[in-house]
């Protein structure tokens, strides 16, 4: 049989051109087979089920038409194409690889299939994988900064620091982002934010759908004046991870990469995914942190001293490990540390030969000490900035190991420069060149 197109369609009932897709491929005008769906959930469960497909007709009215569905398909080699009515929405930006009007005919089908969708002959030939939607899209992406840690270690206040030091460098003057994506979202309690809206679900939301400009981006996190960086709030409550899905999210994250230059992200230090738990579950529930520790350039795992601290520590930091995090990209931070030098010592000789034994041949950094600040809730209650010796310790140690693990091409201006002789570039003074 000669290779001919499959492709998956949902729409509204009693849609016309739903009705003539499937006329043309029944009566064989159109050398297709046109398998008809249900739901947004149909759909996602014909796309993992492992047999082919070359494209995807779907509605662009329902509600379920979102970046997660679209960008799955291509992940499948399916081409997303979206039958919309009179819409100026710039369908590609969340992963359509092209628009028909809801009036098309056959040869307009046709011409579109041609062109982004791979004819399927055999059941085991399965299409190559559509280039999503903005893969190689160029220009500026902040670097990242993870901090994450068990609880009660001051992760989130050591995540302040963090974002209140690189908002004092010029070259991030009011450019810091400081976005709370941990479960337990506790930067609003310790800014004092007056509002529990907009935060993190808004702005995942925003990428659904669409492609936020920076400035859009940037009216979704609030200014926090006193420390010269903004805030992103987190989830409002626990279970609102249910609402976040994996491609939406990695889009917002790259919105803030565009809106930003440094984002500062409070995660928490569970990172098991399915591979780990063989759960799907487990691994949504963790996909805020899964996902900024995977973007992240560099992330700082904080604990306590003690015994007990430093086991946690060092288990967050395997855990790291494990996820991909490279060994040179983590900074360990020992919060709360005694003020004694020989028991820091201790305590950073211990966690160094610990990393070392458990992680054979790779660099490991010396803890960073940060000293305990009796006075540090008085400091939050009323909203000032931190101290300069919590944060010069930390936001030091996090500049440092960003610029050692630089892995950007520089941009190049032009050719080698060429020496000049003194005098062939003339004079300034008229009366000397004469």
């Amino acid at each position: 049989m000669s290779d001919r197109y499959v492709a998956l369609g949902l729409a509204r009932v009693r849609t016309p051109w739903f009705s003539d897709v499937s006329r043309w491929a029944t009566s064989g005008q159109l050398a297709m087979d046109f398998v008809k769906t249900v739901s947004a959930s149909e759909v996602r469960a014909r796309l993992e089920s492992g047999r082919p497909f070359s494209a995807l007709l779907i509605d662009g009215g329902l509600p379920g038409v979102d970046r997660d569905l679209l960008e799955l398909a291509r992940e499948h080699g399916c081409a997303p194409i979206v039958v919309v009515d009179g819409s100026v929405r710039d369908w590609s930006t969340i992963g359509a690889a092209d628009t028909l009007p809801t009036d098309f005919g056959r040869t307009e089908l046709e011409a579109v299939l041609s062109e982004h969708a791979t004819p399927i002959g055999r059941a085991d030939d399965l299409p190559g994988q559509v280039e999503s939607a903005g893969e190689h899209e160029g220009g500026f992406r902040a670097r990242v900064v993870a901090v994450t840690g068990p609880g009660g270690t001051g992760r989130s206040v050591v995540a302040m620091a963090i974002a209140q030091g690189a908002a004092t460098d010029p070259a991030h003057a009011d450019t810091v982002v400081l976005a709370d994506l941990a479960l337990h979202a506790d930067q609003a309690m310790l800014h004092d934010a007056r509002d529990v809206i907009p935060g993190v679900l808004e702005l995942v939301e925003s990428h659904r759908s669409g492609a936020p400009s920076p400035e859009e981006v940037r009216a979704l996190t609030f200014d926090i004046v006193t420390r010269r960086y903004r805030l992103l709030l987190g989830l409002r409550r626990h279970r609102d991870w249910t609402a976040l899905r994996p491609r939406a999210l990695r889009s917002a994250l790259d919105g803030l990469r565009r809106s930003f230059t440094l984002v500062v992200a409070d995660v928490d230090d569970d990172l098991e995914g399915e591979s780990a738990t063989g759960s799907v579950d487990v691994e949504d529930r963790n996909l805020l942190a899964r996902t900024a520790t995977g973007a992240a350039d560099v992330v700082v795992v904080v604990g306590n001293p003690g015994t007990k601290g430093a086991h946690s520590l060092l288990r967050v930091v395997r855990d790291c490990i494990a996820s991909g995090v490279t060994p040179d990209r983590i900074v360990p931070v020992v919060n709360r540390a005694p003020r004694s030098r020989t028991a820091r010592a201790e305590i950073g000789r211990a966690i160094s030969e610990l990393l070392a034994a458990s992680n054979p041949g790779q660099p490991v950094l010396s803890p960073v000490f940060l000293p305990e600040r009796k006075q540090l809730d008085d400091v939050l209650r009323d909203g000032v900035a931190l101290p300069d010796g919590l944060v010069a310790p930390v936001s030091q140690a996090v500049r440092a190991r960003l610029e050692a693990v630089d892995d950007r091409t520089p941009v190049l201006h032009g050719e080698e420069p060429v020496l000049i002789e003194a005098g062939s570039l003339g004079a300034w003074d008229e009366e000397v060149a004469g």
